[in-house]
């Protein structure tokens, strides 16, 4: 007689013990804190409600200019401090087109949308020269990235004095963006409604393009392992050359944000914003696109919270906030795991 007995297995303790990846909530929770901690120390719903949407909508014109250095470093590992040149090239050209614009009579829209994308495209044109010539022979080597990069920064600000003049050049919003929308007391302003809307817009983008799309992909497994691909056939210096491009183009369209924004224009716009920029992604976690959007998000409440409640602490209150969060997270909001 046969006996037959059934064994059941146990789940294997080695898959037991690899923690599911999850979306960390915690950074999030802190922008909300923010946000909350505020309300009772502006003491008015209005002013605070005020304060907020402007913030927000800072915040994320900071982003649409981080988005273009974080994919620089994030993908390609270069440390461009020259970032600064194509935010001012990026608003320096919305002047000239602008300009052209109200000569010719167009509307307020069609001229923003012009500027923004003759801005883009002359960014991204002179990023690929900037990354041919400069950035090119050091590939790898952080502290002469640092040195040249710079150096590719000043010698673009004479440039643009050259071609523009060192004054100070207004950009007056135009009539369709100018005014705001009442929610009770509280005032939402037009343009800055649009920005946020951009801000979005590039975010969505960006997440859709790194892990949607089969360029995203192959970026991301370059990074990973260069050599691996190319033996694949493909030509990652060609795709990395892509993604200078288009985070030069992406610091032209946050350069335009950004002037109409001031409404003015100086040669140093780009060196006076690269601070804040990296700010942003230091908090973010070194090219992370989400701890970008989460970092200016905060840097952009912040510097409207203090500039109303203490502006003299307003003045340093972003490096604060970055030594608390680096306390908090040495590597930042949402860090990179190849870092």
């Amino acid at each position: 007689m046969t006996t037959t007995t059934t064994t059941r297995v146990a789940p294997d303790a080695a898959d037991e013990a690899i923690p599911k990846a999850g979306f960390d909530w915690k950074p999030l929770a802190l922008l909300v804190a923010v946000v909350a901690l505020a309300l009772p120390a502006t003491g008015s719903i209005s002013t605070w409600l005020t304060l907020t949407l402007a913030g927000l909508a800072m915040g994320l014109i900071f982003f649409v200019i981080a988005s273009g250095l974080t994919l620089v470093f994030g993908l390609m590992d270069v440390l461009n401090f020259g970032h600064g040149v194509f935010i001012a090239l990026g608003a320096f050209m919305a002047t000239s087109v602008m300009g052209y614009a109200a000569g010719a009579g167009w509307g307020g829209f069609a001229a923003v949308f012009a500027a923004m994308v003759v801005a883009m495209a002359v960014a991204g044109a002179v990023g690929w020269a900037f990354e041919r010539v400069i950035v090119r022979p050091v590939y790898g080597l952080h502290l002469k990235q640092i040195l040249i990069t710079m150096g590719g920064m000043i010698v673009g600000e004479e440039i643009i004095k050259v071609i523009w003049g060192p004054l100070q050049i207004a950009l007056p919003l135009p009539d369709a963006l100018r005014g705001a929308w009442y929610l009770g007391e509280a005032a939402i302003e037009r343009y800055r409604v649009l920005a946020a809307a951009i801000g979005l817009a590039v975010f969505a983008a960006l997440v859709f393009t790194l892990s949607r799309t089969k360029i995203g992909l192959l970026i991301r497994a370059g990074v990973q392992d260069r050599h691996m691909v190319e033996a694949l056939g493909y030509r990652i210096r060609r795709l990395f050359v892509g993604v200078f491009v288009a985070g030069s183009a992406l610091a032209g369209l946050g350069g335009v944000l950004w002037a109409l924004y001031q409404q003015s224009v100086v040669p140093q716009i780009g060196a006076q914003v690269n601070v804040l920029i990296f700010i942003v992604i230091i908090i973010g976690g070194l090219g992370s696109v989400n701890g970008s959007l989460v970092g200016a998000l905060l840097v952009g409440l912040m510097a409207n919270y203090t500039g109303f409640l203490a502006p003299k602490v307003a003045l340093f209150s972003n490096i604060a906030l970055m030594v608390a969060v680096l306390l908090w997270r040495p590597q930042g909001l949402y860090p990179v795991t190849n870092r």
